[in-house]
């Protein structure tokens, strides 16, 4: 598959996303910039993480309205792949292509760490491979609470979009597993569709042996299992 990997001012994932899809999974990886008009092709997008336009405003609102993501916009709406991760959850958000909202964690500060996922959703590609355990993937977000009304996330449960929540090691959902607040401790969901994935923790980060740490592979073979 061709991936696009799309480059703000600001993003700082970027690189390590291309590193991954081209070094361990031999993917084949286009760079894209924001004021692109064309997405070269590319069958899935990703938008990384980072603080695109510095966060002003609020994240994302501002990447929101950028060229490219025009673009994007149509490629989800014709069934196109597209998976935002942390600054492009956020973004993604603020396109509509998935529900909800990222908000100010609630400690107020800036949370980097790892934590741990278990998977939700059994028919979402990047999760339907996974084991009914718990993957660990770190965080890096200031603003990455998962927040909606109560029948949007009755609508995200009945139809199997939530992907993760954050649970403890042994893959247990609680309230001191929850680094931010998130709703449910949701840690990422998809659209209706299938075909838009968001999440606010990094896999990529979490892809490579020298990083002691390789359970995000299993996430993105999931996607290329299925995709």
């Amino acid at each position: 598959m061709k991936f696009g990997v799309i480059t703000f001012p600001g993003s700082n994932c970027d690189q390590d996303m291309i590193d991954v899809l081209r070094e361990q999974l031999n993917q084949q990886v286009v760079k894209l910039w924001h004021k692109d008009t064309s997405l070269q092709g590319v069958g899935f997008i990703i938008i990384p993480g980072g603080f695109s336009y510095g966060d002003y405003l609020r994240s994302g609102a501002i990447a929101r309205f950028s060229p490219i993501m025009n673009e994007v916009i149509k490629h989800a709406q014709k069934g196109g792949f597209v998976m935002g991760i942390c600054n492009g959850f956020q973004i993604l958000t603020e396109t509509g292509l998935v529900d909800g909202a990222l908000l100010h964690n609630n400690n107020q500060r800036f949370v980097c760490k790892n934590t741990f996922l278990k998977p939700v959703s059994h028919s979402a590609a990047i999760s339907i491979d996974l084991k009914n355990s718990s993957y660990k993937i770190p965080i890096a977000h200031g603003e990455g609470r998962f927040f909606t009304d109560e029948n949007t996330l009755k609508s995200l449960e009945d139809n199997d979009q939530i992907l993760f929540q954050y649970c403890d090691e042994n893959g247990l959902v609680t309230n001191e597993s929850n680094p931010n607040g998130s709703l449910n401790n949701i840690a990422g969901i998809t659209n209706k569709g299938k075909n838009v994935f968001g999440m606010m923790p990094h896999p990529e980060r979490a892809s490579d042996p020298f990083l002691s740490n390789e359970d995000g592979l299993f996430l993105f073979n999931s996607l290329l299992n299925n995709c």
